[in-house]
């Protein structure tokens, strides 16, 4: 027998997908266009999600993901980090370095778990909830390389952040609705032949435990 669905409620749904996956917005026609949808039935939809926050329009009217997405994503985020520290200490304790889980908020990128290594003599202290735009460091270019069709497995970066630190992160790939990196960074050389599929493995690693 099929399983019943919502029609309302799946429109309302590939709408918010819609609007993700489209960083500079979209006009009530485009969307009736990717949708196939009549542009009165989206147009009802927009305004109800808008009443949520979970839509807002910028000033040329064109519609974004709302705000009201954050504060349900967040109820999230711990699962996520629970999920993600064990994998994290592991890394952090096998290379030296501190270790950290990376999401984005917006056009940030806010870290969401960090683990430092208990040996070393010392290490960059990294602080949970720290933020940084998506374009700077390597936990913010990794997950906008996670957007690409065929992405790299890693990035590396020097001094973006912090004078002297360097980073190498690698995107989680294939956690729907989840845009993240995991990374290392270190005050110090950072060998990316040996740390890149470390890091990189340890990010399928999180991937995994999240699908």
């Amino acid at each position: 027998m099929p399983t019943e669905t919502s029609q309302t409620l799946d429109r309302g749904l590939r709408v918010l997908e819609a609007l993700a996956a489209s960083p500079g917005g979209l006009t009530i026609t485009e969307l009736s266009g990717r949708l196939e949808v009549n542009r009165t039935v989206v147009y009802r939809l927009v305004s109800t999600l808008e009443q949520h926050a979970f839509v807002r329009r910028d000033a040329r009217g064109r519609l974004h993901v709302g705000l009201g997405l954050l504060h349900l994503a967040s109820a999230v985020h711990p699962l996520v980090r629970d999920v993600a520290v064990p994998v994290l200490r592991e890394l952090a304790e096998g290379v030296g370095c501190t270790a950290h889980l990376t999401v984005t908020e917006g056009e940030e990128a806010l870290a969401l778990a960090v683990v430092e290594p208990s040996w070393t003599d010392f290490h960059v202290s990294y602080r949970v909830g720290s933020r940084h735009p998506l374009t700077r460091g390597a936990a913010g270019k990794a997950i906008l390389l996670g957007r690409e069709t065929d992405p790299a497995p890693y990035v590396l970066t020097s001094g973006e952040l912090q004078a002297g630190a360097q980073g190498l992160a690698a995107p989680v790939l294939g956690v729907a609705g989840l845009e993240a990196s995991v990374g290392v960074v270190t005050l110090g050389d950072l060998d990316a032949d040996v740390l890149g599929p470390r890091v990189a493995a340890a990010a399928t690693a999180i991937a995994d435990r999240l699908r």
